[in-house]
């Protein structure tokens, strides 16, 4: 890795809250999709960096992460705010979301998923282990986040690079 954790673990959180990270996933067809997160966290598991995404399951990405089970976080760059937007409002089923908003992508390092060029900061993540969220222990003053009963998967993805 190229990155320190904390060098860039702070910036990264602070974005995740505003205006949130992209999330690119790339399942058995090779079409990559990008979402938006704003539920994640990074630091140390089992003696790996690690970066715990949470996808819902009604997602597209969803079903992409359970094809494939790479990631790439991307941190994005001043000015990308109207993207990032875009990425958490319409889905990848029916949109081309890397395509209309013209972003270009690089190759993986570590893993087939590409980065977004555009972004300031990448983590690749292979999945090493999921966790859904059990609907009986989440707090009361939290069940308004699931009215649709649509809880999330957390994804750990040990970060195999990041720069």
């Amino acid at each position: 890795m190229d990155l320190e954790l904390d060098q860039c673990a702070t910036e990264t959180l602070q974005m995740l809250d505003s205006p949130g990270l992209l999330l690119v996933s790339c399942g058995k067809s090779g079409k990559p999709n990008v979402m938006t997160i704003g539920w994640g966290f990074i630091g140390y598991l089992w003696g790996e960096t690690v970066f715990v995404a949470a996808v819902r399951s009604s997602r597209f990405t969803h079903d992409i992460l359970e094809e494939n089970g790479e990631f790439t976080i991307n941190v994005p760059a001043e000015g990308m705010e109207d993207i990032v937007q875009y990425c958490g409002a319409v889905s990848g089923r029916q949109h081309d979301k890397i395509g209309e908003r013209k972003l270009s992508l690089a190759d993986g390092r570590k893993v087939k998923v590409p980065v977004i060029a555009e972004c300031k900061m990448h983590y690749e993540c292979r999945v090493i282990h999921k966790l859904e969220i059990n609907p009986e222990l989440v707090p009361d003053e939290w069940k308004h986040l699931y009215q649709n009963k649509d809880y999330h998967t957390l994804y750990f993805g040990q970060v195999l690079a990041s720069y």
